[in-house]
């Protein structure tokens, strides 16, 4: 484990102009660049807030902000996987050229995503101040449904990206897969107005979980019991080491299929 940290912390600078790299390329020739970060959930949530509060008349308080914590935590899932899985294939021409350990480009792709959620975080308490809904203490604790998520996130990221060398097709598969899965998430709506049986899926979701925690903490001044933390912690590192696994088992037969 110590030969991995030593690793790691040798190619820190790279991994930071990694992050740079991928920042500056997805907002290259953007006009408002960095601040599409804030605007995108923004609208988006006026967008939604309006479609799903006045016609199919979700009853809940604070649905703006209800609807934006879940967008903020599911599409920094959602992005900062699909973008990982892509990490070794857009760079293949740097890796048949120069050693550089694999998984920093896809370590790189979850940190970009990072950065961005920070500034959709940014755009949550914004609304809260404006919508009066009230900072509470427990917000301080966001960091650690923030973190199991960016934990599973890479886990999922680093299987993808094994998975995407070999079989391109799940590049476009993707796309349909998250979508699914976002309906499988309560992002938009509460799990307590969708059928029991369908409930049952949904709490299977190990999203579900993170996102509760993450909206008990932000929006309703409660700390989740410590078996709701348990679960999700556990599965975002079984997530990890399976990643880990599955892409230093893969990682050596990259370079005969990019």
């Amino acid at each position: 484990m110590k030969k991995y940290i030593q690793n790691f912390m040798k190619y820190e600078p790279l991994l930071m102009e990694l992050v740079s790299r991928d920042i500056k390329t997805k907002y290259r020739r953007s006009i408002l660049g960095v601040l599409w970060t804030l605007l995108n959930p923004l609208l988006m949530m006026i967008v939604l807030s309006f479609v799903f509060a006045n016609i199919f008349r979700f009853q809940i308080e604070n649905y703006a902000l209800y609807l934006l914590s879940g967008q903020l935590l599911f599409n920094f899932f959602s992005e900062s996987t699909s973008s990982a899985m892509s990490a070794i294939i857009n760079n293949a021409p740097l890796i048949k050229k120069v050693y550089i350990p694999k998984y920093l480009f896809v370590i790189s792709r979850i940190a970009s995503s990072v950065i961005n959620v920070m500034a959709s975080f940014t755009a949550l308490i914004l609304v809260m101040v404006v919508t009066n809904a009230g900072l509470h203490y427990t917000i301080f604790l966001v960091i650690i449904p923030i973190t199991i998520m960016i934990v599973f996130s890479t886990g999922i990221g680093l299987i993808l990206a094994s998975v995407a060398v070999k079989f391109r097709d799940m590049i476009h598969l993707y796309g349909v897969l998250t979508t699914v899965l976002m309906y499988l998430t309560p992002v938009i709506y509460p799990i307590s107005d969708i059928p029991e049986r369908l409930a049952i899926i949904v709490n299977l979701n190990p999203i579900t979980g993170m996102l509760n925690i993450f909206r008990d903490l932000v929006l309703y001044n409660t700390i989740p019991s410590i078996g709701e933390f348990m679960v999700s912690t556990v599965t975002a590192f079984v997530s990890l080491a399976i990643g880990l696994y599955v892409f230093y088992k893969q990682q050596d037969k990259f370079i005969l299929d990019i």
